[in-house]
C-alpha cells in the first residue's frame, strides 16, 4: 500500500493519539499521586535532598525527551547542565561584567556592569546558554545516527568541559560558589536561603517543566517525533523534514537540562566541574534506563531511585556506589528493559 504527503497529517493524529487519549485519566491520577508526595514529603525528608532530586528528576526527563520519544541517545548532556550551572551561578553571584567586545585586534571599549541578579532570570540565562549549546551541537549532531550520534555529543560535551577547566571566569577546579552575597531573593519576595522556601521554588520550577514537556509528548509536534522514532524512512517519505524536527527536539531537550542544571546551583550552592564531566551524562542515561525510558513519569522515579542511592550509601559504602550503581545498570539490561515505571505499566497494561 502506498503513501503520499497528504496522509502525513494522519501520522501526527490517527496511529498513537487514539490509545493515547484514552490513558489520559491514568496520566491525570499519577500526576495527582505524584504532587501529593512531593508536597508531603518535605514534611519527613530533609528539603534540600528532595530539592536535588526534583532538579535531576527534571534532568532525567529533558534526557528522556530526546532518547524516548525521538530515539536519540546523547552522551553529551552534561554539556548542557554543566554549561547552565555555570551561567547559574555566575550571574547570581557576581552578575556580568564586560568591559570589551570584539575579535582578536578589532575590540569596543564598552563598559556594562550587572550586578547579581535574581535566581528567576539568572535561571532564565542558564537556560538561554543551554538552548545556545544545543542548537549549536544538535545543527552537526543530527546529521548522524546511531552510535556516532551519539560520539559526536559526548565529543562537544568534552570540549565544553575542558573549557571549563581553563577558563578563568568559571573557578577552573575549584568552580563557583554562590557565596554570601549572592542574590536568592526570588520573585522578590522568596529567600532561598530557608530550606522549606527553596524546596517550594524548586517544586514549582520542577512542575512547571514536567508539565512543559508532557504537552510536547502529547501534541502534533510529539506525535511527529514519536513516528520518527519508530519509521524515521517513513516520515521522510510523508514529506516530514526529519531534520528540523529532531533538531528542534535536541534543543528543547538541552533548554531543559538547563533549566534543570540552573535550579540545582541554589540546591547546592555551587557550580563544579562534576556537573559538566561525562560522569554526568552517563548517570542521567543510567535514570532514564532505571525508571523507563519512553514513558512520562520513568525517569522521575529513576532519579528518585539513583539519587537516593548516592545520598544514602555515599557514606556507607564510598567508592563502591559505583559499582552499586554499575549492577543496577546491568540488573536493568537483563532483568527488566523497561524499567520501574515501563514493568507497572505493563502490568496494569496502561501507558504512563
Amino acid at each position: 500500500m502506498s503513501t503520499s504527503t497528504a496522509d502525513a497529517p494522519a501520522l501526527a493524529s490517527s496511529p498513537l493519539a487514539a490509545p493515547e487519549r484514552g490513558s489520559l485519566a491514568h496520566h491525570y491520577v499519577a500526576f495527582v499521586l505524584m504532587m501529593a508526595l512531593a508536597v508531603a514529603a518535605p514534611f519527613g525528608v530533609y528539603p534540600v535532598f528532595l530539592a536535588k532530586v526534583l532538579c535531576f528528576a527534571l534532568f532525567a526527563c529533558a534526557f528522556n525527551l530526546l532518547i524516548g520519544f525521538v530515539g536519540l541517545l546523547s552522551f553529551g548532556h552534561a554539556a548542557f547542565w554543566g554549561a547552565a550551572a555555570y551561567t547559574s551561578a555566575h550571574l547570581a553571584a557576581k552578575g556580568l561584567k564586560i568591559t570589551s567586545i570584539g575579535i582578536g585586534k578589532f575590540s569596543i571599549a564598552v563598559n556594562i556592569a550587572i550586578p547579581p541578579i535574581p535566581p528567576e532570570f539568572a535561571i532564565i540565562g542558564a537556560v538561554i546558554v543551554a538552548a545556545v549549546f544545543g542548537y549549536v551541537i544538535g545543527k552537526f549532531a543530527i546529521r548522524r545516527q546511531g552510535i556516532y550520534f551519539a560520539m559526536i555529543t559526548l565529543a562537544f560535551a568534552q570540549m565544553i568541559f575542558f573549557f571549563a577547566l581553563q577558563a578563568p571566569f568559571t573557578g577552573g577546579e575549584d568552580g563557583l560558589q554562590l557565596g554570601p552575597n549572592a542574590n536568592r531573593t526570588a520573585l522578590g519576595v522568596l529567600d532561598l536561603r530557608n530550606n522549606m522556601t527553596l524546596y517550594w521554588f524548586v517544586l514549582g520550577v520542577f512542575t512547571i517543566g514536567f508539565l512543559f514537556i508532557y504537552r510536547v509528548v502529547h501534541s502534533p509536534f510529539g506525535q511527529v517525533l514519536k513516528a520518527i522514532r519508530e519509521n524515521e524512512p517513513r516520515a521522510v517519505s510523508l514529506g516530514y523534514r526529519v531534520e528540523r524536527y529532531k533538531l528542534m527536539a535536541f534543543v528543547l531537550s538541552a533548554a531543559l537540562a538547563g533549566l534543570a542544571g540552573g535550579t540545582k546551583v541554589f540546591v547546592t550552592g555551587n557550580a563544579a566541574l562534576t556537573d559538566v564531566n561525562w560522569p554526568m551524562s552517563g548517570e542521567v542515561v543510567l535514570m532514564a534506563l532505571l525508571g523507563g525510558m519512553g514513558t512520562i513519569f520513568g525517569p522521575v522515579a529513576g532519579a528518585v531511585v539513583l539519587i537516593t542511592i548516592e545520598e544514602f550509601l555515599a557514606e556507607r559504602a564510598g567508592a563502591w556506589v559505583t559499582v552499586i550503581q554499575g549492577g543496577i545498570f546491568v540488573l536493568c539490561v537483563l532483568a527488566f528493559r523497561r524499567g520501574i515505571i515501563g514493568e507497572i505499566a505493563r502490568a496494569i497494561k496502561k501507558p504512563l
